[in-house]
C-alpha cells in the first residue's frame, strides 16, 4: 500500500483533523483514490505525517460518519462503496445502436447520477469484435454490463467468454442467457412468452383477420431472438389462426385484404405501408392489420399510430442502475406492454 500524498499545513488555522478529512476527499475527487482502495491505518498515518493518533482518529471518525470510508475488522480502512465522492467503473457493451438501445443507455446514465465512469462499446453482434474489446480492456472494472446478442454460429463461444468474467461483477441486459442465474444480476425479456401474452391480449382484435403474417428478418445483420417466432407460432396454433412467416416485405411481396402483419423491423413496416397505399381497396386498421415490435417515436405518428408490443426500455436501464447503487443483484423479467393504436 502506497503512502498517501496529503498536504498538511502546519501554519494553517484549520484544525489538522479537518485538513486530513479534506485531503482524503480531494484524493477521491481527483481519482487518486477510488472506492475499494485501502488507506493507511490510524497508527501508520500518524507516523507518516507526525500527527497525533487522536487527530487521525478524529478525522477517520468524521469520514466514517459521512460514509466516505469504512472499516473492516482485522483488515483496516477502505474507501467506501457508498461514498458520494467515489465512482463505479463500468464496461458497457451493447450489441447494436438503435433508438430503443439509446433509451436504455440514457436511463442507465441518468439513474446512476454521475456515480459511474462508463466505458461504452458497440460490438455489432460480432463475436470477434466482442472478444477484442474485452481483451483490450485490461483495467479493473467494478461491473461488466453486457447486452448478449450474437450471431448463431458464434453464440456458444461468446457465452463461454462471458462465463469467464467475474460473476459478482456481471450484469446481463435484454437477453436471458442460459446459465446466467449465477451472475450478479440481469434485466431481461422473455421473448417467447412476451409476444405470446401480447397476442393473447390482442386476440379479439386479431380475430377479424383471416390470416396472421409474421415478417421475421432471418438475414438481418443484427439477429433477433428466434424465441419471438416460437411465441408467435404457439399463439397461432393454440388459437387456431392461419399463419405464415416471411423474411421481408420486398418488391415481390404481395399483400391481401384480411391479413394482419406482425412486423419486426421498421424498414419492412414502411414498405408494407407503402404497398398498402398503392392498393385501392386496402385500408390499414380496417381490412389490413399492422402490429409492430418495439416502440419508437415514429410508430406513434405513422399511419395515425401503429399498434405496438414492446418492453419498457427505460425501466431496463433504471433497474440495472438500482442494482449497482443498492449493491443488490437481482434477476428481473422486464415489463412488456401493448399499446393499441389505429393500425389494428
Amino acid at each position: 500500500m502506497r503512502k498517501l500524498e496529503l498536504r498538511i499545513d502546519e501554519s494553517s488555522s484549520v484544525p489538522k483533523y479537518i485538513q486530513v478529512v479534506k485531503a482524503i476527499k480531494g484524493l477521491i475527487t481527483s481519482e487518486t483514490l477510488k472506492y475499494g482502495d485501502k488507506i493507511p491505518s490510524i497508527n501508520n498515518l500518524s507516523a507518516d505525517y507526525y500527527l497525533s493518533r487522536d487527530t487521525v482518529e478524529k478525522a477517520y471518525s468524521i469520514l466514517k460518519n459521512q460514509g466516505i470510508i469504512e472499516s473492516v475488522r482485522g483488515k483496516g480502512f477502505y474507501i467506501s462503496h457508498n461514498s458520494d465522492l467515489s465512482k463505479y467503473k463500468i464496461l458497457l457493451l451493447f450489441n447494436k445502436l438503435s433508438s430503443y438501445k439509446k433509451e436504455i443507455y440514457n436511463s442507465l446514465v441518468i439513474a446512476l447520477e454521475d456515480r459511474a465512469e462508463i466505458a461504452f462499446y458497440v460490438y455489432h453482434c460480432e463475436y470477434s469484435l466482442f472478444k477484442k474489446i474485452l481483451e483490450q480492456q485490461k483495467e479493473a472494472f467494478d461491473y461488466f454490463i453486457i447486452m448478449p446478442h450474437f450471431k448463431r454460429e458464434s453464440e456458444k463461444k461468446a457465452i463461454s467468454m462471458i462465463n469467464e468474467l467475474p460473476k459478482e461483477k456481471l450484469i446481463l441486459l435484454d437477453n436471458d442467457l442460459e446459465g446466467s442465474r449465477d451472475c450478479f444480476g440481469s434485466v431481461f425479456q422473455d421473448f417467447k412468452m412476451d409476444i405470446y401474452n401480447a397476442l393473447m391480449e390482442l386476440k379479439s382484435r386479431l380475430k377479424k383477420y383471416n390470416k396472421l403474417v409474421m415478417v421475421f428478418p432471418f438475414q438481418a445483420n443484427y439477429p433477433y431472438s428466434e424465441n419471438i417466432l416460437l411465441g408467435f407460432k404457439k399463439f397461432a396454433v393454440e388459437e387456431d389462426f392461419k399463419f405464415n412467416i416471411i423474411s421481408e416485405i420486398g418488391e415481390a411481396a404481395k399483400i391481401t385484404a384480411g391479413e394482419a402483419y406482425i412486423m419486426i423491423e421498421e424498414y419492412d413496416l414502411v414498405n408494407l405501408i407503402k404497398k398498402a397505399r398503392e392498393i385501392k381497396d386496402i385500408k390499414v386498421g380496417r381490412n389490413l392489420g399492422i402490429l409492430s415490435y418495439n416502440e419508437t417515436p415514429l410508430k406513434e405518428v405513422l399511419q395515425k399510430g401503429i399498434t405496438v408490443m414492446s418492453t419498457d426500455f427505460g425501466a431496463m436501464g433504471k433497474l440495472c442502475a438500482q442494482m449497482i447503487l443498492e449493491k443488490e443483484g437481482k434477476h428481473i423479467k422486464n415489463d412488456f406492454r401493448v399499446i393499441v393504436r389505429e393500425s389494428l
